[in-house]
């Protein structure tokens, strides 16, 4: 008589096994399909389980990818996959306000910028503007600058030039017409003032010249206003 014991204990194989990868926040694949021979087993169970771990920012962590093969006999095989995820894309601005000359009186507001991440669905866009002083009060350069950051501390940022200038002269309020009076009734100069875009305290200088006539009693005087 002749005994035969049969007995399994061969733990199956993969035929696929997953490499350890390391991917952008916005490109996590999707876990393999992992399956499994065995030397008796023709229907190995593959059971699948995924563990993510936090890194250092909301869009930074590693996903740990375990599968197990068993066949009917209890006998297991393990293989793990670990997926680092990572940010490194900086955010695009959606809108970059171009360099501006403009008038003291026309310096416009700034405009609002938004931007796109490939993974922080809210970028924080954050403003800031430096005034440099010109030649004159109101010649300026205003320097407005955004920065575009995402969840994991990525950076774009974005630097507009605003030029601002006067070349407007002021206007005068009321300007004396030429007249032509008697020796005893020459007016004294009117007071003349002067309206400016941009500036609120327009100086009015005053001179007078004479140009004497045919007679000591007869001359022209020249009285110009200067703004």
């Amino acid at each position: 008589m002749q005994k035969v014991t049969v007995e399994d204990t061969t733990p199956p194989v993969f035929d696929n096994k997953p490499v350890d990868i390391t991917v952008e926040c916005d490109a996590v694949p999707v876990a393999e399909v992992v399956t499994a021979q065995d030397n008796c087993d023709l229907d190995v169970d593959v059971t699948y389980n995924e563990i993510k771990t936090d890194g250092n920012c909301p869009d930074s962590y590693t996903l740990t990818r375990t599968w197990i093969a068993i066949d009917n006999c209890g006998n297991a095989n393990t293989h793990v996959q670990k997926v680092s995820v990572e940010d490194t894309t900086p955010p695009v601005f959606d809108n970059k306000p171009a360099d501006i000359t403009v008038e003291c009186d026309a310096v416009p507001v700034a405009e609002v910028v938004t931007a796109q991440d490939n993974c922080d669905l809210d970028v924080d866009v954050t403003y800031n503007e430096i005034k440099t002083d010109g030649n004159c009060p109101d010649l300026l350069y205003i320097d407005p600058y955004r920065i575009a950051i995402d969840n994991c501390g990525n950076a774009n940022t974005h630097l507009q030039k605003v030029s601002v200038e006067d070349t407007t002269p002021p206007v005068f309020d009321n300007k004396p017409a030429d007249i032509t009076v008697e020796c005893d009734a020459v007016p004294v100069a009117e007071v003349v003032t002067a309206q400016d875009n941009c500036d609120l305290d327009v100086d009015v200088t005053y001179n007078e010249i004479k140009t004497d006539g045919s007679c000591p009693d007869s001359y022209t005087l020249t009285r110009p206003d200067c703004d």
